[in-house]
């Protein structure tokens, strides 16, 4: 098609989709082009803005390495990540869900961990926390042998991939579910942190006056055949940033209750002479096909340990 007007083009583009031998595919591509055009035509986009938009873009497979991955985040920082999810979970929305976001440090082969170990792997300071969860069918029944991968921030508020001070697959690991689709392991009781801001997503939040920083959680991903893989995430119902999450992650499902123990109340473990904490939860798996997706990390940070930085959230 020769172009005309502008209108034109996005014709010619829909027409050319008309080869697409998937009608999956053809049905993304033609809801993307659309929106997109549209997108270009509403906000009046100039060719200043075009070319700082394919910069951003490019800049976020540039800053995505092996220990960080930038195009995760910034789907998280904008919502799409917790609307995919919740648009493909619950019945397809219908209905609550303890699944949640996959996040960008979920790292595969965690070790496996026997039922009521320790995932501290290296001296980490922090409050003890022993924690209990349940996995059941949507008809309430105990799901026995699932694949439970566990993994958290330090008190600090960095995971291990990121802390070169943090030994390999520390506060990482994996359980299995026992006949009452049970799982326990001790910890420690990880902090809120603020997520990078030295790329694009810095920028985004800078520019809309947010705050970067994520609720205290622990991370849970459970694989059982039969079952469609769940990742989920168990927020602190008391930490400050629970109705500002920059992720847009927490959902009444998923606010857990980190209970706190005082020194003089009988810990699960002889050697906890001060304050603890725990934690009980409970899953909820829907039937589907069980695969993991390809984990949006795959190593670990060298170097020095990288500087917090918190943004204020304006008024």
């Amino acid at each position: 098609m020769i172009i005309k007007t502008q209108q034109d083009v996005t014709a010619a583009v829909l027409a050319e989709l008309d080869r697409t031998q998937s009608p999956r595919f053809k049905q993304i591509m033609k809801a993307a082009v659309e929106h997109l055009h549209d997108f270009v035509r509403d906000a009046k986009l100039t060719e200043a803005e075009f070319h700082q938009t394919c910069a951003l873009i490019a800049k976020l497979g540039q800053l995505t390495t092996e220990s960080h991955n930038e195009v995760v985040l910034i789907a998280g920082s904008l919502g799409v990540s917790s609307l995919v999810c919740l648009l493909n979970n619950g019945d397809r929305g219908q209905t609550d869900t303890t699944a949640n976001l996959m996040g960008p440090f979920w790292r595969m082969h965690s070790p496996r961990t026997e039922n009521g170990a320790s995932i501290v792997r290296t001296p980490t300071p922090g409050a003890p926390i022993f924690v209990d969860a349940w996995v059941r069918d949507n008809q309430g029944r105990p799901v026995e042998g699932a694949e439970v991968d566990v993994w958290h921030s330090s008190a600090d508020g960095f995971y291990e991939n990121q802390d070169p001070e943090q030994g390999d697959m520390n506060l990482r690991g994996k359980f299995s579910t026992d006949a009452k689709g049970h799982i326990a392991f001790r910890s420690v009781k990880p902090a809120g942190y603020p997520i990078p801001l030295s790329g694009p997503v810095g920028a985004l939040l800078r520019a809309q006056g947010r705050h970067n920083m994520r609720p205290a959680h622990i991370h849970f991903m459970i694989y059982e055949p039969g079952f469609k893989t769940q990742f989920s995430q168990v927020y602190s119902s008391d930490d400050p940033n629970v109705e500002t999450d920059v992720q847009f992650g927490v959902t009444q499902a998923l606010t857990g209750q980190y209970v706190l123990h005082a020194a003089e109340e009988a810990a699960p473990a002889s050697d906890v002479t001060g304050p603890w904490y725990s934690l009980s939860h409970h899953f909820v798996i829907e039937p589907g096909e069980a695969k993991l997706p390809a984990p949006p990390i795959t190593g670990k940070a060298s170097g020095d340990r990288p500087q917090l930085e918190v943004l204020e959230r304006r008024p």
